[in-house]
């Protein structure tokens, strides 16, 4: 992209928008240097980019980027055998811990962030460099005694002899104190003496190292501390070198991981960069555009991002399929040029992966170049040498034009002869226009009013102008030519209706027709826009609705499953808990038979445990038919059977009525009901298996078990088996209506749904089911 276009569309303003966001100054340094993309791949990779970041920041999150330096120059000076200072060396340790806390933060979260995940893998934690510069300077930058037992010891002597040294002068101002200016102990040279009067420096004796302005003060170290601060001066020489010392083995661990350091310090500045488009977005409320490279721009409600929320108006704006240019027409209202830089803007900083203020869904197009031509003087007093400044812009636009760009006019043709000037406009514009470039010029032309309607790739557009208030609302109409409104205007302003009548008849029929054309367009636009969006909140209630309905069928049919599933459960258990019954029973009549005393009623007692053995089943339709079907059959004694409650073969041995017959099945003679009995021998009838169903001995329960006035005992008999009940039937929760009472029998509720291993819950009702007096049973 050209400077200029840059500059004209003010790009460097969205650029310190964006420097601001940034929390470190690598991340500052990166955004102060972002440039338009003009390769699609790329601008759909940082468009990700920043939409991983703005994910995180609507979860009310924030990347931990504090304690993050610029850490480059100092790794440098450590590869090139420098050796850093020690608030180098700490800046060096933070930056690494601080890496490490982005990492951790971003691998935990759960959100789909493939890019930022990814990027983060890069970064080496480095704990043990990390370690060895903190072990020997403190937060401050201050070197610690522990950094190395020399040190230490170095210290300590330090300690001892300035502690020898004051000693010493501290008793020179106890005994002598009138031979000095002032009670203190100072410091000059780096050696600690006295403020000795003038006339007392031969009684004082020593060393004079400075003296005051006037001279009348002498600081003087006397002979008594010269040796000591001779032994301090070394202490400190040692002191220094040993730290020296230590500061260059630090200097050589950090050159010796540059590679790992220079990696991490990379990766916090572009994640800070990241971030801080986000953040861009957030403020502006901006949104992700999808990116194509044909050139084609759908933007709903777009704003122009350098203007406040609460002050621009938003607009709607499309080019590039039905058409590839947009002439807006009209008298100078201030709105056209706000809308030609605010699509400029927009695409510039789509194409630099930030996000764009308008709605979800927007798309715009890389382009390779984006040309302008918008003027900042809008004075109708324009002269030759405004009008050559533009021509030769325009002719240096128009060298470089091709599909691949996007040209911005403002006010073409402007500063000459309105004739002349509408007949450039309109050439130019079929150049540009036949080189398929996408373009959209304004102009107060009217010559210009009917251009859009002669060409094909070309639509008309115009600024909304409210004559009641005499103000524009900014707002941008595609399809229709801005239309003069001298007439309105000055009627609202007071102008005779006679002058306005005779300044009418003086416009030929053509102009009065495309003005009332224009009117009538502007009209049936608004009125479209205002059914769109009735049309359009009703279509997102429908679809809302839809996906409801789409949700709570979902969870009746996860219901129904379930409660089909808990179904086949009992009625498999039940099953298997008669064939063990029968089998024990079986066994015990096996026993029976070697016992040749067997009494009649012990054969009766067998007899009636078999049959309470089998559970009640519920047959679907199917079986009642086949039964049905069977019964047609006439039965002889004699025939062989299967006894299909028993799942047993015997045979008939009496007809007892046209329902039920004697059958011999084993030992034991047994009377079956016909629906129960299938002719054997010859080709059975396909069987359907059944469902089966274990009913309770109330079948149709209701969801609701009132034990109010009940004893505890007799309260807790029924509650257990009203919940057997409601297992049997399905039920995904009940209601037990206990009362408030003294509380002794909501209390027992609460134990007995503890201790239910079929109970998953039990609560209060709510104020609409009841409160404190009923409980709310949830079966697993």
């Amino acid at each position: 992209m050209n400077e200029r276009i840059l500059r004209v569309l003010e790009f460097n303003k969205v650029i310190e928008r964006l420097t601001n966001h940034a929390a470190t100054s690598l991340g500052k340094d990166l955004a102060s240097k972002l440039m338009p993309s003009t390769n699609l791949d790329d601008v759909i990779e940082i468009q990700k980019e920043t939409d991983e970041a703005v994910q995180i920041l609507r979860l009310n999150a924030s990347v931990p980027l504090g304690g993050i330096f610029d850490i480059r120059e100092s790794i440098k000076r450590s590869v090139i055998g420098g050796v850093l200072s020690t608030n180098e060396c700490l800046d060096v340790a933070n930056t690494i811990y601080g890496g490490r806390q982005v990492k951790d933060f971003i691998e935990k979260l759960e959100e789909e962030i493939p890019i930022l995940k990814g990027l983060v893998e890069g970064i080496t934690p480095l704990r043990e460099l990390e370690r060895q510069i903190k072990s020997c300077i403190d937060d401050h930058g201050h070197m610690m005694d522990s950094a190395s037992d020399k040190l230490r010891s170095i210290r300590s002597s330090i300690r001892t002899y300035e502690s020898r040294v004051r000693d010493k002068l501290d008793n020179y101002m106890k005994t002598q104190s009138n031979m000095l200016s002032d009670a203190i102990i100072t410091i000059r040279n780096d050696r600690y003496v006295l403020p000795v009067k003038q006339e007392y420096r031969g009684a004082i004796g020593g060393i004079v190292h400075d003296q005051s302005a006037s001279g009348q003060t002498l600081f003087m170290e006397p002979k008594a501390v010269v040796e000591l601060n001779n032994q301090l001066q070394e202490a400190t020489i040692k002191e220094k070198q040993e730290m020296e010392r230590i500061l260059k083995e630090l200097s050589l661990e950090i050159a010796n991981q540059e590679g790992f350091l220079a990696e991490n310090v990379s990766i916090l500045a572009k994640i800070d960069f990241i971030f801080s488009r986000a953040r861009l977005a957030q403020e502006m409320k901006a949104a992700m555009p999808k990116m194509n490279d044909q050139g084609i721009i759908k933007m709903q409600q777009a704003r122009h991002p350098l203007i406040p929320i609460d002050e621009v108006v938003a607009n709607d704006v499309e080019i590039g399929e039905d058409f590839t240019a947009i002439v807006i027409t009209g008298p100078n209202t201030g709105g056209k040029t706000v809308t030609l830089k605010m699509i400029g803007l927009c695409t510039l900083m789509a194409q630099s992966g930030l996000q764009i203020p308008a709605f979800d869904g927007c798309e715009l197009a890389v382009f390779e170049e984006v040309f302008a031509d918008i003027g900042d003087e809008q004075s109708i007093e324009q002269n030759l040498s405004t009008f050559s400044s533009h021509m030769t812009n325009i002719v240096d636009i128009l060298q470089h034009v091709n599909d691949k760009t996007l040209v911005l006019f403002d006010e073409l043709g402007a500063g000459t002869d309105p004739q002349e000037g509408a007949a450039l406009a309109m050439s130019i514009l079929d150049e540009v226009v036949s080189r398929n470039a996408r373009v959209i010029a304004t102009t107060h032309y009217p010559e210009l009013k009917a251009y859009g309607y002669n060409r094909k790739d070309v639509i008309n557009a115009s600024v909304e102008f409210d004559v009641e208030t005499l103000q524009p609302t900014y707002r941008l109409l595609i399809g229709v030519p801005g239309r003069s409104n001298a007439f309105d205007i000055s009627r609202r302003l007071g102008l005779s209706e006679d002058i306005i009548d005779h300044a009418k008849s003086h416009i030929g029929v053509d102009s009065k027709n495309v003005e009332n054309m224009i009117a009538s367009l502007e009209n049936s636009q608004i009125q479209a826009e205002k059914e769109y969006e009735e049309a359009h909140h009703i279509l997102l209630e429908s679809e809302q609705l839809r996906k409801d309905i789409e949700k709570e069928w979902s969870q009746l049919e996860q219901k129904r499953d379930a409660i089909f599933k808990k179904a086949e459960e009992k009625a498999e258990k039940a099953l298997q808990k008669a064939k063990e019954e029968a089998e024990a029973i079986v066994e015990q009549i096996r026993k029976m038979k070697t016992n040749t005393e067997l009494k009649e009623h012990e054969w009766i007692e067998a007899k009636k445990m078999l049959e309470e053995a089998q559970p009640t089943l519920r047959k679907n339709e199917k079986v009642e038919e086949q039964t049905s079907n069977r019964a047609q059959v006439e039965l002889q004694p004699g025939d062989e059977i299967k006894l299909l409650t028993a799942n047993q073969n015997g045979t008939v041995l009496e007809k007892i009525s046209d329902k039920e017959y004697l059958v011999q099945v084993g030992i034991m003679k047994v009377k079956a009901k016909r629906n129960d009995l299938q002719k054997a021998g010859k080709k059975k009838e396909a069987m359907v298996k059944p469902l089966a169903t274990i009913k309770g001995s109330n079948y149709h329960v209701k969801t609701e078990l009132d034990i109010r006035g009940e004893r505890f005992e007799d309260a807790l008999l029924q509650l257990e088996k009203y919940v057997d009940d409601a297992l049997l039937a399905g039920y995904p929760k009940v209601y037990i209506i206990h009362g408030k009472g003294t509380g002794a029998l909501r209390k027992g509720v609460q134990e007995f749904v503890k201790k239910h291993p079929q109970i998953s819950s039990g609560r209060p009702g709510s104020a609409g089911e009841g409160g404190s007096g009923v409980t709310v049973i949830e079966f697993k």
